[in-house]
C-alpha cells in the first residue's frame, strides 16, 4: 500500500473508532493556532472532557492526507460519531445554535 492509502486508513480507524475526534494544530492544552484553540474551547464549553485530539503538526499522514478523507481542506477538523462536523467556525456556529451540544449528546461514548 502507498503512503496515502495507509494514512487514509489510519484516519478512518481513528474517526470511526472514537466518539469525538479533533484534528488540530497542537494540543488542547497548547494549541498552535487560534482556530485550533477555538475548536478545543468549543468542545470544552460543550462539556466534552474526553476526546481524541490528533496533532497534525506531529502526524505527517494526517497533515498531508486528512484533506482528502472528507474533502475538507483546512484544520482543525472535528468528527462526531464518524461524521465530519467541520472546522472551528462551523463548530462555533453550531454551538451558538445549540446544535453541537445535541450532536455530542448523541455521541457514543
Amino acid at each position: 500500500m502507498d503512503e496515502k492509502t495507509i494514512a487514509l486508513e489510519e484516519i478512518r480507524k481513528t474517526v470511526t473508532g472514537n466518539p469525538v475526534v479533533l484534528y488540530m494544530k497542537g494540543t488542547p492544552q497548547f494549541p498552535q493556532c487560534g482556530f485550533s484553540g477555538r475548536a478545543a474551547q468549543v468542545l470544552k464549553a460543550c462539556g466534552v472532557e474526553k476526546y481524541v485530539a490528533v496533532n497534525v503538526l506531529e502526524d505527517k499522514g494526517a497533515y498531508d492526507y486528512l484533506k482528502f478523507y472528507a474533502d475538507f481542506p483546512t484544520f482543525p477538523q472535528c468528527y462526531i460519531n464518524g461524521e465530519l462536523v467541520g472546522g472551528s467556525d462551523i463548530m462555533l456556529d453550531l454551538y451558538q445554535q445549540g446544535e453541537l451540544q445535541k450532536l455530542i449528546a448523541g455521541a457514543t461514548v
